[in-house]
């Protein structure tokens, strides 16, 4: 009977340093496993209780979309991507709507923004498209 709420204190602390909410879920179950025990269920009904608890607490959490990840682009958001919001030096543009720039002591292919006007001369990092640089004038 003990063994379930010993369990359950080890998933508490796993989840406290992992920071997910599965290892919450399980310490749950572990929980109603020991709670079904103290009942004086059978270990059968100790393990169907265990699994029952964690799966509709996984359940609950996905419907509520609490554990949804948030995407980011991140070839547009300068918290994922340093190079964004850096400046570089247009030469000359080709025929193709690209130009070679010298950026962190390397040469790198940019392209221009669409609807961005193709000018010379300054122009500002606003994304990365693989390794080519996408910019607009500043």
């Amino acid at each position: 009977m003990w063994i379930w709420f010993g369990l359950a204190a080890l998933a508490l602390i796993g989840e406290l340093s992992s920071g997910t909410f599965y290892l919450l879920l399980i310490a749950l179950g572990f929980a109603g496993g020991g709670l079904a025990a103290l009942a004086g269920l059978a270990l059968p009904w100790q393990l169907v209780a265990c699994a029952l608890i964690s799966l509709l607490g996984l359940l609950t959490l996905r419907k509520s979309g609490f554990l949804k990840k948030r995407e980011v682009n991140s070839a547009r958001n300068a918290d994922v991507n340093l190079d964004i919001g850096r400046s570089v030096q247009v030469s000359q543009w080709d025929d193709n709507g690209l130009a070679a720039v010298q950026y962190r002591g390397a040469t790198w292919q940019a392209e221009l923004e669409p609807g961005a006007a193709r000018t010379t001369g300054a122009h500002e990092i606003v994304a990365l498209r693989g390794s080519r640089l996408v910019v607009r004038p500043r």
